[in-house]
């Protein structure tokens, strides 16, 4: 499902909407058949700026216009929606596929496995669709992989923004500190200062 971008933003923050990039680990985003290796990472910007290729853009190999990319966030996010800003000519993906923390997947595991969703895309050059998600599906998001599987009849696929809406928990990933209580020490290890104290593990 997709709904059109129908407000003024003068009176509307999308910048606030659209701020999920700002939890992207977009050291860690990679993309499988990119014809200019680290060029994924152009993709995710403001949403003001969706419409701004002065920093490059993703292309898929030339004969093979399938793309997979993957998202891993800084923290837990929850996605309401998604936008993909595609080329001209044909070059924008026809279709979209989504997988939820299912790291480390290649072409065939994503032809495979059964998304969490999936949509039919429409070329969206001026940026003003977004794609709605199942969003009780979408909560709980570490990383996030998107497969494209074709476009709209040209040789190569180029994406030049992918946008996200929603919201990040307080949950951090990859920096989690264990904290065990020692509810019942044994006091033939602990001296009666240290009975109830906190460990913590790193």
């Amino acid at each position: 499902m997709s709904c059109t971008h129908d407000h003024d933003c003068e009176d509307h923050n999308c910048a606030a909407d659209w701020s999920l990039y700002k939890h992207i680990n977009l050291d860690q985003v990679t993309a499988l058949n990119e014809s200019v290796a680290g060029s994924i990472k152009s993709v995710f910007k403001a949403w003001d700026r969706r419409l701004d290729n002065s920093e490059g853009f993703l292309e898929s190999n030339e004969g093979d216009p399938e793309l997979l990319v993957f998202i891993p966030f800084t923290s837990d996010v929850k996605i309401k929606s998604i936008s993909v800003v595609g080329g001209a000519e044909g070059t924008s993906p026809s279709k979209m596929r989504a997988f939820i923390n299912r790291d480390g997947i290649d072409f065939s595991d994503a032809q495979n496995m059964q998304p969490v969703q999936e949509w039919e895309l429409t070329e969206n050059l001026q940026g003003i669709l977004e794609y709605q998600t199942r969003y009780p599906r979408f909560q709980s998001v570490g990383s996030l992989t998107l497969h494209f599987p074709e476009n709209f009849g040209a040789n190569a696929t180029q994406i030049y923004y992918i946008g996200l809406r929603g919201e990040a928990t307080q949950l951090k990933r990859d920096a989690v500190t264990n904290v065990v209580y020692e509810l019942y020490p044994n006091p033939s290890e602990h001296k009666s200062s240290d009975v109830g104290r906190f460990s913590h593990v790193e």
